[in-house]
């Protein structure tokens, strides 16, 4: 594709290089992660955002590492791009100690408290009302922090995507939410199951600002994201950015998709925003062997991340219910 009309004048090349690095090293991460499930290695489901990278990288490269994400199932690019180690979440995918969920939570429900990643979240929509009460928590200790909020188009059509933006916006709350549109609820084409003209509008019915844009495009996330966290954290209240992408593999790593055609996948392959980056920063000056150089670096740094995983011990079963909440009955400990 392209470069878009005026950007190239103006474009910070070593940001735009640095995003497409991220980004592939987000696909490496995720395609080590599906080596690994077909080998027998994750023992959970398995989520993949292959196609979805400049979102990840749009948003979370605009926070400070004391800002605060929620994810969705779909979430290691978020992870990965707000600063957590690649091998610690490997390690969780694989359910080895060391993971930062300490094995326990799996591909799911990927959290790093330390880097202000809050966890993703296997129930759909659920994060909506984890991240109202963080941005709620925030302006009670009135801290300076921005929430962003990532969640799917099928999370849309749940009660907590209304209770949680009528919440923030009554409260007026530092709270970015961020529908990444993959135009599919799992196996289902979001728009044959969704009334009226999409999350914006519902948004902007509850009074709360809402933007769209094509979350295929890293630079114009890279803005808009840039923008609105200013605002967002100057008190402008909560926005919503309507970002509309796709996924390039199935729901899980083990879905074929064969409820949407080869020619549907392979038209919206040529729209690829790891592929659309490369063109801008080719158009840039940028050489092939730069890029090609970047990708190399990414799949080897997470090959050795997968070798490092599947070498790294299983956890002690002594620490099975450390870390579980409000356990009851015999065999269990005495919760202090």
């Amino acid at each position: 594709m392209s470069s878009p009309i005026g950007a190239l004048a103006n474009l910070d090349r070593d940001r735009l290089l640095a995003h497409f690095e991220t980004m592939c090293r987000i696909r490496a991460f995720e395609e080590s992660a599906l080596e690994a499930l077909a080998a027998g290695d994750v023992p959970g489901p398995l989520h993949p955002s292959i196609g979805q990278e400049a979102v990840a990288v749009g948003v979370c490269s605009n926070l400070r590492r004391d800002d605060i994400v929620l994810s969705t199932h779909r979430g290691h690019g978020h992870t990965l791009v707000k600063g957590a180690s690649p091998e610690a979440m490997m390690r969780e995918l694989l359910g080895r100690a060391g993971g930062c969920c300490r094995g326990k939570g799996g591909s799911m429900h990927i959290a790093d408290f330390s880097v202000g990643m809050l966890g993703a979240n296997g129930v759909v929509g659920a994060n909506i009302l984890i991240a109202t009460g963080a941005a709620h928590a925030i302006t009670l200790r009135g801290e300076g922090r921005v929430v962003v909020c990532i969640f799917g188009d099928g999370a849309m059509n749940r009660g907590p995507f209304m209770e949680g933006l009528n919440w923030a916006q009554v409260y007026r709350l530092p709270v970015i939410f961020v529908c990444e549109d993959n135009q599919y609820a799992a196996t289902t084409r979001t728009a044959t199951v969704s009334a009226g003209p999409g999350p914006a509008a519902r948004a902007e019915s509850l009074g709360v600002a809402a933007t769209t844009v094509d979350g295929n495009d890293v630079l114009a996330l890279d803005d808009t994201m840039r923008d609105l966290v200013g605002a967002v954290r100057g008190g402008a209240g909560p926005h919503l950015v309507h970002a509309r992408t796709y996924r390039l593999t199935g729901h899980t790593g083990a879905d074929k998709g064969l409820y949407r055609s080869a020619e549907e996948v392979e038209e919206r392959r040529l729209d690829d925003p790891i592929a659309r980056c490369a063109g801008w920063l080719l158009d840039a000056g940028v050489e092939h062997h730069v890029l090609d150089d970047v990708a190399a670096r990414a799949q080897r740094e997470m090959a050795a991340v997968l070798e490092a995983a599947r070498n790294a011990p299983w956890p002690d079963p002594a620490h099975a219910f450390e870390d579980v909440q409000d356990l009851r009955g015999p065999g269990f400990p005495a919760i202090v």
